[in-house]
């Protein structure tokens, strides 16, 4: 991985990105979404950053302010709202189709070519509106119709199911693999419930 200031010159990556899809991965920056605390990963302009960094949008730094916080998290709400209308076979709400089209007719972040090869800078502004054109391809798209949300009670994180059959239940292994774990861990608590109820 690249080191940069953008991620504080650490080897780790602060955001996940497990859907193939950029728009989607931006909708998972907010975490289990229907828990009592969801998680913000978007929590200040440092973590914008990097997660535009890490997604690939951008090569260089973006030097969010706090105000690009906010509207990044709007037009992460408005492209969830959209993405999360489609499984539901719901109507598309005006005000997320408007704040997200609106995102789009500002010019996006835009490669250069140099000497070391392709490079991308952007400003805040520029990278969230290659965020908002690539919901509309997603969402004016075949995939449209392959939308799904993680069957990890846990997650809300939407992907597209491109499962032979559309039997993909999971966003990513991960979630896959800790229904498993759950799952198993039941049954062992249940497997031992008479003789740990025994008198003593």
């Amino acid at each position: 991985m690249k080191s940069s200031s953008v991620i504080g010159q650490t080897n780790y990556m602060r955001h996940a990105f497990p859907c193939g899809n950029t728009a989607l991965d931006f909708v998972g920056t907010l975490r289990a979404r229907r828990n009592p605390a969801p998680l913000e990963m978007l929590d200040s302009p440092e973590s914008l950053d990097a997660w535009f960094h890490e997604s690939g949008l951008v090569d260089g730094e973006t030097h969010c302010r706090p105000a690009d916080v906010s509207t990044a998290v709007a037009l992460r709400e408005a492209i969830y709202s959209l993405v999360a209308a489609r499984p539901a076979g719901e109507d598309l709400d005006e005000s997320a189709l408007a704040l997200v089209n609106r995102t789009a007719r500002t010019p996006s972040a835009i490669p250069q070519l140099t000497s070391a090869g392709r490079r991308v800078e952007a400003t805040a502004e520029q990278a969230l509106s290659s965020v908002a054109r690539i919901a509309i391809d997603l969402l004016s798209g075949p995939e449209a119709q392959l939308l799904k949300e993680c069957g990890r009670p846990e997650c809300t994180q939407v992907y597209a199911d491109h499962s032979r059959g559309s039997r993909r239940e999971w966003c990513s292994t991960k979630c896959r693999n800790k229904v498993n774990v759950a799952a198993y861990r039941a049954r062992v608590r249940e497997g031992r419930r008479p003789a740990d109820t025994r008198p003593r």
